[in-house]
């Protein structure tokens, strides 16, 4: 019988990369495409659509990944064998039919290759664009998560309702509605701002990914730490318009924000914040070092 190391002496390592890719195409294009036509055109269930950042997630995973082929055919082969248990538990979850477990078995199957093929080190090296993949694979984590999230719900509720009142409106709160007049805004938990606390985090991974300062532990915290603050206090503008545009009547815009373009729009501004803090973080340490380095001189 011919064992691994064997078998791919008898064909080459192009031809074995584009056979696995081509299987990977005809197991996972169906599912791929489902996602982004979900994410897209919002058609795919509420908590499937959290993980709509993977729009731009997976195309990034992928380059990573094309870009670190080189230093991937370098590595020698080596057979982890963990990589067959995830290459099993993948295959399984994808003949269960059931959708969570087909979602899963997606980054289960691409780890269980990399510790295959190339061990532990081959795992390290796509580490980020398997971080990516799994974070963008959509899950039951939203859906478990939303009965504990009604401190934030009433949190940005009491806020909207506080800011309303300072501009003469007659706003009153009760726990997670907002009355105004006659008519009632719901903070809801899918109202409570976790899909954009989920995609800010996302793609404040990636810009520290991109910009070479994801080794910086003390950066990494602090950005992350920030794009959460902003993440909230953004979900808090948002909920405070939303209230004054359905309690004054103006249900055009209302729906504008809520349902359409101008919630992505909102959305994208909130992301583009990221990049000025993200250069202050790093004009912020760099500072300083600076001090540090002239109180030790001195």
């Amino acid at each position: 019988m011919l064992n691994h190391r064997s078998f791919q002496n008898l064909i080459s390592p192009k031809f074995l990369s584009l056979a696995i890719l081509a299987i990977l195409g005809l197991l996972y294009a169906p599912l791929l495409l489902h996602w982004l036509d979900g994410w897209l055109h919002k058609n795919i269930s509420t908590e499937h659509e959290y993980f709509s950042h993977g729009i731009i997630g997976l195309p990034f995973a992928t380059y990573i990944a094309w870009l670190k082929r080189k230093l991937w055919q370098r590595l020698p082969d080596h057979q982890h064998p963990f990589g067959a248990f995830l290459l099993l538990m993948g295959g399984i979850f994808y003949l269960s039919g059931v959708s969570e477990w087909v979602n899963l078995s997606f980054p289960a199957i691409l780890a269980g290759l990399c510790l295959w093929f190339k061990g532990i080190a081959g795992f390290k090296l796509q580490k980020f664009s398997l971080l990516l993949v799994f974070l963008a694979t959509p899950t039951p984590l939203p859906y478990l998560i939303a009965p504990y999230t009604f401190p934030l719900q009433s949190f940005i509720a009491g806020t909207a309702g506080f800011i309303l009142n300072q501009f003469g409106m007659t706003v009153t709160v009760d726990e997670i509605n907002i009355y105004v007049g006659e008519r009632i805004v719901e903070v809801a938990p899918y109202c409570a701002g976790l899909k954009m606390l989920f995609t800010t985090l996302y793609v404040g991974l990636m810009l520290l990914y991109w910009t070479d300062k994801l080794s910086s532990r003390r950066k990494t915290i602090s950005f992350l730490f920030i794009a959460m603050l902003i993440s909230i206090s953004g979900n808090i503008i948002r909920n405070t318009l939303l209230t004054y545009f359905h309690g004054t009547g103006n249900e055009g815009a209302f729906h504008w924000l809520h349902d359409s373009w101008g919630g992505d729009m909102f959305s994208a501004v909130m992301l583009m914040l990221l990049i000025p803090v993200l250069n202050n973080i790093d004009n912020f340490f760099s500072e300083s070092v600076e001090i540090q380095q002239k109180q030790v001189s001195g």
